[in-house]
């Protein structure tokens, strides 16, 4: 297994146990330290038989450790576990380092090897570091519910879980980077990791990419508008549910016109490019209407796959974890989450060699002090300085495209690797469309800062010998093609291997590489459609604009960012496994496995059904003093209510039978949603935000883009810093690192290039051509260059 070199004490508790349960899927030995009696979390909702869901799949794959902090003895373990660990996780204030009477900066500071990670809602300082977080509270303040929803009325809240399931995944690349750097240099470090810093960047970044059809169009502004168009991906009703579409290409246009019977009026070839269909979508869907009224989801999805239309069915969250391509693809699988109680639950992001890296045993039950680690550590090579950055010397060969091919290579450039980008004029990456009169994309600029640009025509043989000679000098070939891709090309892993045998193969597609939904054309729309993510992401009851359909997922690129970020663990782990072993390794990540990871909570328990017992805490979305502003509150439990009551001075909020229990809130939540918008309309959604949470109750402002920008808290921490382009008449902020380290700098700026930019620099200073070998072969057509 890739980390099986690594040792890992976890010592957090709640969402931050998904942390370590990622690096654990991919062989760490993680040992999880628990009080007498076990962790509070193992109580968390939602219940199956009385066991925590949450808990039993975010710490399957650890091993537990009991230690009592009144007992010297145990105290004295405790040191002795961290001494012996590469990474140390804790959750701040709840988690157990504080118990022994320490905190991770401090277990850092004692132990120069270590690295140690503090995983709180806003760091451990700034004006909202005393601040507690929801899902909900997230996607306010990230501004990712100002971009869901109506253009107007009560905006839409995102799936609870995915935020949560963001920041663990940005944590978990966070402290690899870091242990990847220890091997590097010899020193350890310690991160002040914030949920929110992660969700901002991360999950739906307003400052980075926003796929393909808003590469063309998008321009930073500080609009404080809601969404314009919420169907550039658009659903359509037909006889048993609902499909959508993601037309992106002329030749995908012509697939569907062809479809339509080819009407006459949409023949010009115009309407393959995006800005001309969007503008007559409103005509052409009465077409589309007709055809698919009468037909059955999974025969539309066949006709269109057939024809080359990218299509997919709008499935059912409570049926994902059985569907038949989840189970061929080894995705899900039944096991037990307590001795005698078992559901089918997913096993993880990743495959790696043609093998699936996730569950492999339960949750463990609490352990005894006696346990040790069995982890046989990497042998110290340090050979660099403390201060550089961690990837320096490091070589990727980049064919990525779009967003979650492109933003993996990114995020070893903004950490010192050498990204090489590899083009053809024939195709282009899709990020590169731009605005009419601009030369670059604020996506490609955001995408591709940190690259160098190789133009090169993979499909004639002289540029396949070239290919062939690239992979030779280096580390890692990331790629996102449809799988079979490469292996058309001549390229297949066992290729590229008997060409280096220390390279590693990273890879990420739209449905995995088998599997029945393996053939299909994916992008992230038709992924959240087909994993039941876009069902999900709806309007409360009797809120639906008349004649629409109730889904509002179409402005979001979940889950092309998070993605991005889970192929990056991936890749960095077989980087960190050919130093043990000094071969290389193909890691592959699906985005539709990844969408039912970061979900796993949620389709578990509705795959379970009437036998859960439910999270009762409620997230409620009201409006507030000024123009289409809104706040969100969330109250979790009975406290939260009186929090409530106490901080509107409302004392009747929390003692009226309608709202004094968890079950009669549910029951009533549209009249407690009323009673709270009494207090909350008269009000600015800051000011909401600040009430509430001096009442330690979770609360916060929707905030748009410019909020965003001037957020107090991102700028304490230094979340971003602006970045010039050449090409783009104004700065774009870019953020600075994936977490504030101690011993890794923040992000370079090199601006993102121009196609086939840096096509002669490579060819003379990585391939050792002569420049006038380079010269002829730009005049074959096998490499092009700008001039």
């Amino acid at each position: 297994m890739l980390l099986e070199s690594v040792r890992v004490l976890d010592l957090a508790d709640g969402d931050a146990a998904a942390v370590t349960r990622l690096l654990a899927d991919l062989g760490a030995d993680v040992l999880k330290v628990e009080p007498p009696g076990g962790s509070p979390e193992r109580n968390d909702p939602p219940l199956l038989d009385g066991v925590s869901i949450p808990f039993a799949l975010h710490n399957a794959n650890k091993r537990s450790v009991t230690l009592d902090p009144a007992n010297e003895r145990d105290r004295h373990r405790f040191d002795e576990l961290v001494a012996g660990a590469d990474i140390v996780v804790d959750s701040g204030p709840t988690g157990r380092a504080g118990d022994f009477g320490t905190s991770c900066g401090e277990l850092a500071d004692r132990f120069g090897h270590l690295v140690a990670m503090s995983v709180t809602d806003f760091g451990a300082d700034g004006p909202r570091s005393t601040w507690q977080a929801t899902d909900a509270v997230l996607y306010a303040l990230s501004g990712a519910l100002s971009r869901s929803g109506p253009t107007t009325g009560t905006p839409v809240l995102p799936p609870d879980g995915i935020a949560s399931a963001t920041a663990a995944v940005q944590a978990s690349w966070a402290v690899l980077v870091a242990y990847y750097n220890r091997l590097r240099c010899g020193a350890g470090d310690y991160i002040d990791f914030s949920r929110f810093d992660a969700v901002v960047t991360v999950l739906d970044p307003i400052f980075g990419a926003h796929g393909q059809a808003a590469a063309a169009q998008r321009v930073s502004t500080r609009w404080r508008g809601r969404p314009r168009n919420q169907d550039a991906y658009p659903i359509m009703p037909c006889g048993d549910g609902y499909v959508r579409l993601c037309v992106m290409s002329p030749r995908q246009w012509r697939a569907l016109w062809g479809w339509l019977g080819e009407p006459a009026e949409y023949a010009d070839p115009k309407f393959g490019v995006l800005g001309e269909r969007f503008a007559v979508w409103p005509q052409v869907s009465v077409l589309v209407r007709e055809l698919f009224a009468d037909q059955t989801m999974a025969d539309l999805v066949a006709a269109g796959q057939a024809r080359g239309v990218p299509i997919a069915a709008v499935g059912d969250p409570a049926q994902v974890l059985v569907e038949e391509h989840l189970k061929v693809a080894g995705a899900v699988t039944r096991a037990e989450l307590a001795p005698g109680l078992s559901a089918v639950i997913p096993t993880g992001y990743y495959v790696v060699d043609d093998h699936r890296a996730g569950f492999r045993t339960p949750a463990p039950a609490p352990g005894d002090a006696g346990a040790g680690w069995r982890a046989e550590r990497l042998p110290e090579q340090a050979f660099g300085a403390v201060g550089d950055r961690p990837f320096e010397g490091l070589r990727i060969v980049d064919l990525g495209v779009i967003v979650a091919g492109g933003e993996a290579s990114r995020l070893f450039g903004d950490l010192g690797a050498e990204i090489i980008k590899v083009e053809s004029t024939a195709y282009p990456d899709g990020l590169r469309q731009a605005r009419p009169g601009s030369v670059m994309s604020e996506s490609f600029a955001w995408t591709h800062r940190n690259n160098s640009a190789l133009g090169l025509d993979l499909r004639s043989p002289a540029g396949k010998d070239l290919f062939g000679r690239l992979v030779g000098t280096a580390d890692a070939v990331f790629a996102n093609f449809k799988p079979g891709t490469l292996a058309a090309l001549g390229f297949s892993y066992g290729a590229l291997r008997g060409l280096n045998p220390r390279v590693v193969l990273a890879e990420s597609s739209a449905f995995g590489e088998t599997g029945p939904w393996s053939g299909r054309m994916g992008y992230g729309p038709l992924v959240r459609a087909t994993t039941g993510v876009t069902a999900l992401w709806t309007a409360p009851e009797d809120t639906t604009e008349p004649g629409r359909h109730p889904f509002y997922d179409a402005t979001t690129v979940f889950p092309d960012h998070v993605v991005a970020r889970v192929t990056a663990i991936g890749a960095l782990a077989a980087l960190i496994a050919a130093r043990r072993t000094g071969a290389g390794s193909h890691v592959h990540v699906s985005q539709a496995e990844t969408a039912v990871n970061q979900l796993d909570t949620s389709y578990v328990a509705r795959a379970a059904g009437s036998v859960v017992q439910s999270d009762t805490a409620l997230d409620l979305v009201c409006p507030c003093a000024g123009d289409d502003e809104w706040c969100v509150i969330s109250i979790r439990d009975d406290d939260d209510m009186r929090g409530v009551a106490e901080g509107f001075g409302d004392p009747g909020l929390a003692s009226d039978p309608r709202f004094s229990t968890a079950g009669a809130r549910a029951e009533h939540r549209g009249d407690l949603t009323a009673a709270l918008e009494r207090h909350t309309r008269d009000r600015t959604p800051a000011d909401i935000g600040e009430l509430l949470q001096a009442a330690r109750v979770p609360a916060a402002p929707m905030n748009r883009p410019p909020d965003v920008a001037d957020d107090p808290q991102l700028a304490h921490r230094t979340v971003f810093v602006d970045m010039t382009h050449p090409l783009i008449e104004h700065p774009l902020p870019a953020e600075t690192g994936p977490a504030p380290f101690r011993n890794i700098p923040p992000a370079p700026q090199r601006p993102a290039p121009l196609p086939g930019q840096d096509t002669r620099a490579i060819c003379r200073g990585v391939l050792g051509l002569d420049d006038s070998e380079t010269e002829r072969l730009i005049a074959d057509g096998v490499l092009f260059a700008h001039d």
